[in-house]
């Protein structure tokens, strides 16, 4: 439930609103299939692997190929991921409360809203977000409602043949978005993973969270968007449901903006910490954050929307495609993890740096970010397996060069 839960959101919907607004909702369909499946593999491996071993993604990851500073990395990627879909999420906001009140102007509503969310955090207001987080529900509910709606007078065929109403989206792209739209959840699967007891059971959680949570959101969506000719979801919701339904969908986003926006000044802070020994005052560091995913928001961040998830899509699947090679078919720190897990405790030594790790990242990137350009293929799936493969590639080198067996660059004691 945790899983289906943190995908069928507001974010979802902008994403399914997005790939109906570009695509048929068979070439919709197909995009959110692959997507998922790319979601589901990475979720699975990683979270077997949580489950194997009882460590959360930050812990996992050091043991897995990244090392102390480059999990420390990750958790700054995963944060700036988070302001990205805070500028999006309170677009949202701010857009369903000009179209509520039919005052002021967006940016104004943005500026508004924005730092009303960033306060909340700061203040530790916690009823607030308590009573928001009611609205989730009520968030899935009335977009099946509106779905309901719209099928009353139109027939389901009619949306499944019907001509994309805005720009075409190639299916390349589209599956990169899907990806993109939860590729930082999938990466933190071990978070909760971790308390599970074998792969099988991470098998099924992630399956069923992924597949019922994209498949129907996304395609609920679809059809919302072919129906409205928009991919504005306020204005779909406006249209479908009215007021009530932009408010629902409004109060949903104050919880969700809540959790990102704590989460991003947390892993900033920890990132900050490890890799120059600076403390950060994490209150200073949310109303930082805060502001510039406010100033996202004011400048437009959702009408990039598609470019955002693109750049997620292919910068963050190269980091699973080396965890699972180092821990699945490298092994580096398999027995120091089965030892030490035995006694209830971590490993005594960590690497600070893996050199091989960062130079294979930031080349898979480049790779996605070129097959985007240039249309090759599935942008998250060549940044994914080009990571994998020369990483495994690199390493094995690396060690046949030094005559070693097991590759370890220089280690720390100290492991948190």
């Amino acid at each position: 439930m945790i899983r289906i839960g943190a995908i069928c959101c507001v974010s979802q919907l902008v994403l399914g609103a997005a790939l109906g607004y570009g695509m048929t909702f068979w070439g919709a369909f197909w995009a959110t299939m692959l997507g998922s499946v790319l979601l589901q593999i990475v979720s699975w491996a990683l979270g077997t692997a949580a489950a194997r071993e009882g460590l959360s993604t930050s812990l996992l990851s050091r043991w897995a190929g990244l090392g102390k500073m480059g999990s420390a990395v990750l958790g700054g990627v995963v944060a700036i991921s988070m302001v990205g879909w805070f500028g999006v999420q309170n677009s949202v906001f701010a857009e369903g409360m000009l179209n509520i009140t039919g005052m002021l102007n967006f940016p104004i509503w943005a500026l508004i809203t924005g730092l009303g969310i960033t306060l909340l955090v700061v203040a530790g207001i916690k009823w607030i977000a308590r009573f928001a987080a009611v609205f989730v529900p009520l968030f899935i509910v009335a977009v099946i409602a509106s779905a309901a709606i719209v099928l009353q007078d139109h027939s389901l065929m009619e949306f499944l043949n019907s001509p994309h109403p805005g720009p075409a989206l190639s299916f390349g792209a589209a599956t990169t978005m899907v990806a993109g739209g939860f590729i930082a959840g999938a990466i933190c699967t071990p978070d909760y993973a971790r308390y599970l007891k074998n792969g099988t059971q991470v098998f099924w959680m992630t399956l069923i969270g992924t597949f019922l949570g994209e498949l129907g959101m996304n395609l609920i969506a679809v059809i919302l968007a072919h129906a409205t000719g928009t991919n504005n979801v306020t204005d779909i919701m406006m249209a479908t449901s009215g007021v009530l339904g932009v408010i629902i969908v409004v109060a949903s986003t104050v919880k969700l903006n809540d959790i990102n926006l704590y989460s991003s000044g947390l892993g900033m802070a920890t990132m900050i910490n490890a890799l120059f020994n600076v403390k950060v005052n994490r209150s200073i560091m949310t109303w930082v954050l805060g502001i510039v995913g406010t100033v996202l928001s004011m400048i437009g961040i959702i009408n990039y929307f598609t470019d955002f998830l693109t750049l997620l899509g292919v910068a963050i699947p190269p980091v699973a495609g080396i965890m699972v090679v180092d821990y699945y078919l490298l092994k580096r720190n398999r027995a120091d993890l089965e030892k030490t897990r035995a006694e209830g405790q971590l490993p005594k030594t960590v690497e600070k740096w893996n050199p091989v790790t960062i130079a294979v990242w930031v080349a898979a990137f480049a790779v996605g970010e070129a097959s985007s350009i240039f249309s090759i293929g599935i942008p998250g799936l060549n940044s994914l397996i080009f990571a994998g493969v020369v990483y495994w590639i690199a390493m094995k080198a690396y060690a046949s060069v030094k005559k070693v067996d097991v590759v370890k660059f220089q280690e720390t004691d100290q492991v948190l």
